[in-house]
C-alpha cells in the first residue's frame, strides 16, 4: 500500500474534476482541458495554500469557469487517439524534436523535502513549491497524521514506532513554539502606524514561520507544481529510476502513469531496454562507481558519529578568473566592433580605469529595478562558491536552474543553525532539544536504513554544497535573494558572495553593477512586500473577474 493520504470528494465534485485532472485519488495528476493562464494561476496559488490542487480548484476556481462544454471529456482515461497521432508524427519528424514541444502541467503532492530536490533538478522545467513561509505545519492531514513521509519499510521495522513517535514530537515542538514566537515578534516589532493591520500580521506570521522551519524534518511533505516538455519529463524520470531512495523510484512510476495519459508517445522510450533501460543502468552504475572509488581513496574522511552542536554557516569563493572582469569588457565590446576578439582583448588591456568604468556603465545602462539585467557578456566569467548552510536555505538556493548546484548527503555532522530571533525569544532550549531528537533518530536509522535516515534530519542542520554561476546569473540570484523579504539565512549567504566577488575576486566593477544587492538589516522582513501585496489585492477586488472569457481569449 502506498503511503499517501487519499482525498475525499463528493460524487458531484468527482464528476466535475474528471474533466480536468487525470487522477482523482493519487498524489500525482496532470492538468488538462484548461486554459494555460488558469493552469498557471492554479500553480501560483498552490505555492501559498495548504490545500491540495484539486481542492483548491474546486473551492476557488471552478465557479469562474464555463464548464458546460467539457461534459463529454474524461481526463482520467488515457487518450488513445493522441497516442496514435504522436506515433505517426514521431515517424515523420523524429522523437526528440517533437518531445520538446509538448508540455504538461503536473501536480506532485505529498512529496518529502528530499524528493522535491530531485523533482526540481532539471534546468528546462518550471516549478512552484509549497512554501514553508506561508504554510504552517502545525495541523494534521485527514488521516490524523502530521505531514511527513512514512516510508513503508521503516514503519514495518523495529524502528517504526520510534520513527513515528520522534517525528510527531518534532512537529509538536514546532506547533507549540509557533504562537509563542509570534507573540514575541509582536512585542519586539510593534506595528508602524502607516502599515495596514493585514500586511503587519502577514509579515509577523512569515517571520515566525521562517524562524521555525528549521524544526521541520526533511521528511516533511510538500506539494510541487511542475511544467515541462515531454523530453524534460523523460530525463527526470530516468534520473528518478536510478536514484537510491525508494520513495523517489516509487514516485517516478506514479508520475509516469499520469503523464502517459497526456503525452504517451513522448515517454515510450523509457521502457525500451536499448534506450531508457540502458540510460538508467548507466546513471546507476556511474553513481555506484564514484561512491566506491572515493570511499576507497579517502576512507578516513567518512563521517562518523557527530557531536550534535550548533555549527556556523560559511561561504568561500573557491574558484574565479583573475582576468574575468577584463574578459567581460571584451565580450561587452565585441558585438559593437568589427575587430577580432584577440585584437579587442589587446586594446581593452590598455584602457585606463576610468575608461573601463565607462564601458561597464554604458553596457549595464540605467537599471531602475533588478529585472533590468544586462546581456550575455556577463556570462564570460563566473564564480564557484563552497557553501555550508542550513538545509532550509539550501532548498531555496537550489531552485535556481541557470547555475550549477551540487550537494553532499544531508546529515548531522556539520551541526545546526539556530535563528537569532529564536534565541531572543527565549525559545532556544526547546528548539535545541528538538534538533537533538532529530539527530539521534537519524543516527538510529542510519544502520538499517541509510537512504531513509535523511527523513529524520531537521532543516536546521547544515549541508555542504557548491554553487557555480556566471556573473550574469550572480546578478540575478544575489539581487533577488538579498531582498529584505528574503529568509535571513540565505540573505547572509548571498551578501557574503557579493562581498567576495568584489574583494576576493577583485571584480569591483561587476559587483558594483549588481546595484540591487541589499546589504541592509531587515527586522520587519516581508513587511514592505506584504504592503504591496495588500495593495494589489485591494485593486484586484475592485475589478470584475472574467476567468470564463479566458478560454475564448486563448
Amino acid at each position: 500500500m502506498l503511503p499517501y493520504a487519499l482525498e475525499t470528494f463528493t460524487d458531484d465534485e468527482r464528476s466535475l474534476l474528471r474533466h480536468y485532472v487525470t487522477n482523482l485519488d493519487g498524489p500525482v495528476f496532470a492538468l488538462v482541458n484548461l486554459p494555460e493562464v488558469v493552469k498557471g494561476a492554479l500553480f501560483a496559488r498552490y505555492s501559498r495554500s495548504s490545500k491540495s490542487l484539486r481542492r483548491l480548484f474546486l473551492d476557488e476556481f471552478v465557479e469562474d469557469l464555463d464548464v458546460s462544454g467539457d461534459a463529454s471529456v474524461d481526463a482520467t482515461i488515457g487518450l488513445r487517439r493522441a497516442e496514435e497521432l504522436y506515433a505517426r508524427v514521431f515517424g515523420d519528424y523524429g522523437d526528440d524534436s517533437v518531445a520538446q514541444l509538448g508540455g504538461v502541467h503536473l501536480a506532485c503532492e505529498q512529496a518529502s523535502n528530499v524528493l522535491t530536490k530531485v523533482l526540481e533538478r532539471g534546468r528546462l522545467m518550471s516549478y512552484l513549491e509549497q512554501s514553508t513561509r506561508y504554510i504552517p505545519y502545525d495541523s494534521r492531514l485527514q488521516t490524523g497524521h502530521y505531514r511527513y513521509y512514512r516510508d513503508p519499510a521503516v514503519l514495518d521495522s523495529a524502528l517504526g514506532a520510534r520513527y513515528v513517535g520522534d517525528m510527531d514530537r518534532m512537529f509538536d515542538t514546532y506547533a507549540d513554539l509557533l504562537p509563542r514566537l509570534r507573540e514575541h515578534l509582536i512585542r519586539a516589532l510593534p506595528k508602524p502606524a502607516e502599515v495596514s493591520d493585514v500586511a503587519y500580521r502577514q509579515s509577523v506570521r512569515a517571520k515566525a514561520l521562517d524562524a521555525l522551519r528549521g524544526l521541520l524534518p526533511a521528511g516533511a511533505l510538500s506539494n510541487v507544481g511542475i511544467y515541462g516538455s515531454g523530453q524534460s519529463f523523460e530525463l527526470l524520470l530516468m534520473r528518478m529510476r536510478a536514484h537510491g531512495l525508494p520513495e523517489v523510484g516509487r514516485y517516478a512510476e506514479l508520475m509516469l502513469e499520469e503523464l502517459r495519459k497526456v503525452i504517451p508517445s513522448f515517454l515510450s522510450r523509457l521502457d525500451r531496454p536499448d534506450r531508457g533501460g540502458e540510460w538508467v543502468t548507466y546513471l546507476g552504475a556511474r553513481q555506484e562507481a564514484m561512491e566506491e572509488l572515493v570511499g576507497r581513496l579517502w576512507p578516513e574522511d567518512e563521517a562518523g558519529s557527530a557531536t550534535l552542536t550548533e555549527g556556523p554557516a560559511s561561504v568561500e569563493l573557491v574558484d574565479f578568473d583573475p582576468r574575468g572582469e577584463e574578459k567581460v569588457l571584451v565580450a561587452m565590446c565585441y558585438p559593437h566592433s568589427g575587430l577580432p576578439e584577440d585584437v579587442l582583448a589587446e586594446r581593452v588591456a590598455r584602457l585606463s580605469e576610468d575608461e573601463r568604468t565607462a564601458l561597464v556603465s554604458a553596457y549595464v545602462g540605467e537599471r531602475r529595478n533588478r529585472r533590468h539585467r544586462p546581456g550575455r557578456a556577463l556570462e564570460r566569467t563566473g564564480y564557484r562558491f563552497d557553501v555550508v548552510s542550513d538545509y532550509g536555505a539550501f532548498r531555496d538556493l537550489q531552485r535556481h536552474r541557470m547555475l550549477t548546484v551540487d550537494w553532499q548527503p544531508l546529515g548531522t555532522a556539520l551541526g545546526w543553525s539556530i535563528p537569532d530571533v529564536v534565541v531572543e525569544a527565549g525559545l532556544e532550549r526547546p528548539f535545541t532539544e528538538s534538533l537533538e531528537r532529530s539527530g539521534e533518530l537519524h543516527e538510529a536509522l542510519e544502520v538499517s536504513f541509510p537512504e531513509q535516515s535523511v527523513y529524520a534530519v531537521a532543516l536546521a542542520f547544515n549541508i555542504r554544497y557548491v554553487m557555480q554561476l556566471s556573473a550574469r546569473e550572480a546578478m540575478h540570484v544575489l539581487e533577488l535573494r538579498s531582498g529584505p523579504q528574503g529568509h535571513p539565512s540565505y540573505r547572509r549567504i548571498v551578501q557574503e558572495m557579493h562581498d567576495q566577488i568584489a574583494e576576493r575576486a577583485g571584480h569591483r566593477a561587476l559587483a558594483a553593477a549588481m546595484s540591487f544587492v541589499d546589504h541592509s538589516d531587515a527586522d520587519y522582513g516581508r513587511l514592505e512586500a506584504e504592503e504591496k501585496s495588500e495593495g494589489r489585492r485591494s485593486t484586484a477586488l475592485s475589478k470584475p473577474l472574467d476567468v470564463a472569457g479566458l478560454r475564448a481569449h486563448e
